[in-house]
């Protein structure tokens, strides 16, 4: 069957229960939060690799590049990034690490250069975008290497924790850090990470929610509860694992979500 018919019959099935936020979920959660939650509609989805265990999502123009980790328990997974196919969610040119020695995290674009983190190692890698050759190799104090995005002008990483640091992407030394929290409580294990337009939206580790940070105060505005996104997912692929991946569209203003060993990228919209 044609990929776009296979999207076409997904979607009109999933249209007949799905929302981004379930009516009775938002009031439930609404008597406990006073965090508001944003309301999406999914839009489309296109295929994914399920044996890539996702750390990092971005878009650069035009084109998906993503990032993976190599669990020492999956021996089947790899630590690499590069760009992804979208007529099948697969990375074919890519840039792969040594497992043995290093586990691909985030990664993020800036004026044609590719940064790439590592989980433990404190080390990064710098390649440039057009022939995806490495570059150089960078260094940092956090204990560990999350997400990474970008504003623009600096790197914006994430390192398990509730604190969020700004890199200078000339030198990587540290320009400041800001600490997220919900009413006043610190918001842990900032995972993947997008910059949208002075916001930063985070995947929390392990769970179904990201949030929407300001990206000058650290206090989380809204939320995205996609339990329904990630059922999608595990329903598709039993052996999929936990929502990781953000990658903001500025052209058609768009989100796409994805997770480790996911089956599918979900295209969501803001209404």
């Amino acid at each position: 069957m044609h990929n776009s018919l296979k999207t076409l019959l997904f979607l009109v099935c999933v249209s007949i229960f799905y929302s981004c936020i379930n009516h009775d979920k938002q009031t439930d959660t609404a008597s406990l939060n006073t965090i508001p939650l944003l309301s999406c509609k999914l839009v489309d989805t296109h295929p994914h690799d399920t044996s890539a265990f996702t750390e990092g999502l971005t878009w650069y123009k035009g084109k998906l590049y993503e990032s993976t980790g190599s669990p020492e328990n999956m021996p089947h997974t790899k630590s690499y990034f590069g760009i992804v196919d979208m007529k099948d969610g697969i990375v074919k040119n890519k840039i792969e690490l040594n497992r043995k020695i290093f586990f691909g995290e985030g990664i993020a674009i800036i004026n044609d250069s590719i940064f790439q983190l590592t989980y433990k190692n404190r080390k990064g890698f710098l390649y440039d975008v057009n022939t995806l050759q490495k570059t150089g190799e960078f260094s940092y104090n956090n204990d560990e290497g999350w997400g990474l995005t970008a504003d623009g002008k600096h790197l914006i990483m994430s390192d398990g924790t509730n604190v969020i640091t700004w890199f200078n992407p000339h030198n990587f030394k540290p320009v400041k850090t800001l600490q997220v929290s919900e009413n006043g409580v610190a918001v842990n294990k900032l995972n993947e990470l997008e910059y949208v337009d002075g916001y930063i939206f985070a995947n929390i580790y392990t769970t179904n929610t990201i949030v929407k940070i300001n990206a000058t105060t650290g206090e989380v505005v809204g939320k995205l509860d996609l339990w329904n996104i990630d059922k999608m997912a595990r329903d598709g692929y039993p052996k999929a694992l936990h929502m990781n991946g953000i990658a903001y569209n500025r052209i058609t203003k768009r989100l796409l979500i994805t997770g480790k060993m996911w089956p599918r990228y979900f295209e969501l919209e803001f209404q």
